[in-house]
């Protein structure tokens, strides 16, 4: 692990910490902007990311471990499912602990590695560790991913969750009772103040709007369906602690884990669902959905049965 701290000039203020960060420690701006990604980067004692905006005169402290290039290691996962595959595009089942695709500090499966080991092709110009990924979930997020396959289907995809008309949709079960039942959570999200690797509402962040609707309410937890307009990281989790009702089994965003150990949950009970865009070579607009992984709808019957 290397590290270094700054000051920053006056000709630098206002200027992107990926862009100022490239400069002074002299590397590629990519590389910068993973390392900021991955929390390594505090201006005046804060986390910021790579699209933050540095000040004349802020302490930038940086650690960073050495360039290595990231590479995509055919690895089997043989619990990742195939739900669709055509010559445009693959849609997958994720499991919890595969990750999109390599990144720092990332040992584990991806979807990626999966695909290759898997014998896909993937061929797109997107970067060589996340061909064909125009969109990702939490590693520890099970459900619902589309993956590129040829160059054409990669640029549409990547416009359309851009632009928003993709239909992504989450199940999700929080703790208590949301009060309204529905609504929309329309909060900015950005680094949080204190915690490297942990997301907060905001200010500063960038725009962040939740859609959800109660399905069922247990016994101090309510089952929801989440409609993502956007896709900031961790979106989902951030919104709920916020309105103080966070995810059941995510103990990062303040889930209990008492509750967490009764329902037998290792992670966050948080699952992509369903999926829907216009396919990029038909044109039809297509539906893909994913039931419940073991561990979910294990907690799901414990919560339903108690």
């Amino acid at each position: 692990m290397e590290s270094r701290s700054f000051v920053i000039d006056g000709e630098a203020d206002g200027s992107r910490v990926d862009a100022v960060l490239a400069r002074l420690i002299d590397v590629s701006r990519t590389f910068a902007a993973e390392i900021a990604e991955s929390g390594g980067v505090f201006l005046d004692g804060r986390p910021v990311g790579k699209s933050d905006r540095v000040s004349g005169g802020a302490r930038l402290d940086v650690a960073w471990e050495p360039k290595r290039d990231l590479e995509v290691v055919p690895t089997a996962v043989p619990e990742l499912g195939i739900i669709h595959d055509d010559d445009d595009i693959v849609v997958v089942d994720k499991p919890a602990g595969v990750a999109a695709h390599p990144s720092l500090g990332w040992d584990g499966p991806t979807v990626v590695g999966a695909l290759a080991a898997a014998g896909f092709s993937i061929a797109t110009s997107g970067a060589p560790e996340r061909q064909g990924v125009v969109h990702r979930l939490d590693a520890g997020t099970s459900g619902l991913m589309v993956v590129a396959k040829s160059e054409h289907a990669y640029t549409l995809l990547k416009r359309a969750f851009k632009d928003r008309t993709v239909e992504k949709i989450y199940h999700a079960i929080a703790q208590g009772y949301l009060d309204p039942l529905a609504g929309t959570i329309d909060a900015p999200i950005g680094r949080h103040p204190a915690h490297s690797w942990k997301f907060a509402v905001r200010p500063e962040g960038k725009d962040s709007v939740t859609h959800y609707e109660t399905l069922e309410a247990f016994v101090g937890a309510s089952l929801l369906e989440i409609h993502l307009e956007t896709g900031r990281t961790h979106q989902i989790r951030v919104h709920m602690a916020a309105m103080k009702h966070p995810l059941v089994g995510d103990p990062l965003y303040g889930g209990d884990p008492k509750l967490a150990a009764r329902l037998g949950l290792g992670r966050q009970w948080l699952h992509a669902h369903r999926l829907a865009f216009e396919h990029p070579g038909s044109g039809d607009w297509v539906t893909f959905e994913s039931p419940y992984p073991a561990d979910l709808q294990h907690a799901l019957d414990v919560l339903a049965n108690p």
